[in-house]
């Protein structure tokens, strides 16, 4: 069996009932992107009693462990810490009822309605295993908390602030990612697994008038209502087939009243892709459908444009993929499986990309078994809420303890080489 495994077993339900209630807190304590305060205090007081050097206030909020063990690899593990500005609609009994400011100073509610509590969860069981069991491993673990995933921040703002020699450059970065599927089931994918993601925030600028009296007006409602349906025609008449690509408009904003006609309208917009080339095409072809929409209606100035949040491919190193897929299939069987490239977006590889060090990100399932049994059985797999929905809401078990499982595995192809995993 492998050694961290045969750890984690040997602390018998007494771990994983603390990890619950620990997970449970989290999830009724939610805390928006670079405001997770709480969050990252708990997680830093758990490691540092644990015996971590501990780093608090990286990134603005992020937290750094580092756990020395002898020579060998150094292992980064990294867990994302924050919730969504949305209600939580699950019924649970540890359901959030939290309200809070946002950045702009407006209440807004707040819900762990992407897992990130999971996340969390699983790499501070991860930390105490590792701890508590150094005879078994070698080598150096860095547990990374991060903020700000939900606004694309927190992997740059930890970078950032990371500085030269402060702390140990990883041989190998690894995350997970809680997600729709059957819970118990792990999954992950050579090359690309997530997509890459842009939101943009689009200022069309015309010219206010009486509802009564449209020739005096440049009508920035119907400029923003042709360009949102133009914008439609780039993945279906731009974009190939065999790429794949998303583009949604997710807000069209103007005007107060029903008989004046505004001065502007605001788009917003998030694309996905999975190829650079098409990123690059799909951001010009937006620039250029705008700007010729604003032309067409004779706006007096060209559409501003502010970008909301971007985030890199998720595109996974192929040799360490493999390894760590050896060791899921050793220690998981036919729980574990190859996923196919998902359409969510993540910060993660900025962290990888930026040092220039390899990365493999992957999926465990949080979905009821025989829900999801019976959702694939009557083809309505997409009605099962997901990531961002008001009701995700995954099982606890075996979700808890599977991640557990899959982020120990994983660090044991570095850590506990000598041993048969």
């Amino acid at each position: 069996m492998n050694p961290l495994i045969q750890a984690m077993a040997g602390h018998g339900d007494t771990l994983l009932a603390e990890l619950e209630a620990i997970y449970r807190d989290f999830h009724q304590h939610p805390e928006l992107s670079m405001q997770e305060v709480r969050t990252a205090t708990c997680a830093a007081d758990y490691i540092e009693a644990l015996g971590y050097e501990v780093t608090r206030g990286v990134g603005v909020t992020g937290v750094v462990g580092v756990l020395r063990n002898g020579q060998g690899s150094t292992v980064m593990l990294r867990a994302d810490m924050d919730a969504l500005p949305m209600a939580e609609n699950t019924d649970l009994p540890y359901a959030s009822t939290v309200k809070t400011k946002d950045e702009d100073g407006r209440e807004v509610d707040v819900a762990h309605s992407c897992g990130h509590d999971f996340h969390v969860t699983w790499l501070l069981g991860a930390a105490r295993i590792l701890a508590e069991h150094r005879d078994v491993w070698h080598g150096t673990v860095m547990v990374v908390f991060q903020p700000g995933e939900e606004v694309g921040r927190g992997a740059s703002s930890m970078v950032d602030d990371w500085g030269e020699g402060r702390f140990p450059k990883p041989d190998i970065i690894l995350g997970q990612h809680v997600m729709v599927g059957p819970a118990g089931t792990v999954s992950y994918r050579p090359g690309v697994i997530l997509s890459a993601g842009d939101s943009l925030k689009v200022r069309l600028f015309g010219r206010g008038s009486h509802g009564s009296q449209p020739q005096t007006a440049i009508d920035p409602v119907v400029m923003a209502a042709a360009t949102v349906l133009r914008l439609q025609t780039i993945v279906s008449r731009e974009i190939s087939p065999l790429d794949n690509a998303v583009l949604t408009i997710g807000s069209l904003q103007a005007g107060t009243k029903e008989n004046i006609i505004p001065d502007e309208a605001v788009i917003k917009l998030n694309m996905r892709t999975y190829d650079e080339d098409v990123r690059e095409q799909m951001l010009s072809s937006i620039r250029r459908i705008c700007c010729a929409e604003c032309d067409a209606s004779n706006a007096g100035r060209p559409p501003e444009f502010t970008t909301l949040s971007s985030y890199p491919l998720t595109e996974n190193d192929d040799a360490s993929t493999r390894r760590v897929a050896a060791a899921f299939n050793a220690q998981f069987g036919d729980m574990t499986y190859e996923a196919a490239p998902a359409s969510a977006s993540e910060d993660f590889s900025i962290f990888g990309r930026t040092w220039q060090v390899p990365y493999v990100f992957w999926f465990v399932g949080g979905t009821d078994a025989e829900v999801y049994a019976q959702a694939k059985k009557e083809k309505q797999i997409n009605k099962i809420p997901s990531n961002h929905s008001p009701r995700f809401a995954p099982v606890i078990h075996p979700t808890l303890e599977t991640g557990l499982q899959a982020m120990l595995t994983a660090a044991s192809v570095w850590l506990c080489s000598e041993h048969e995993i």
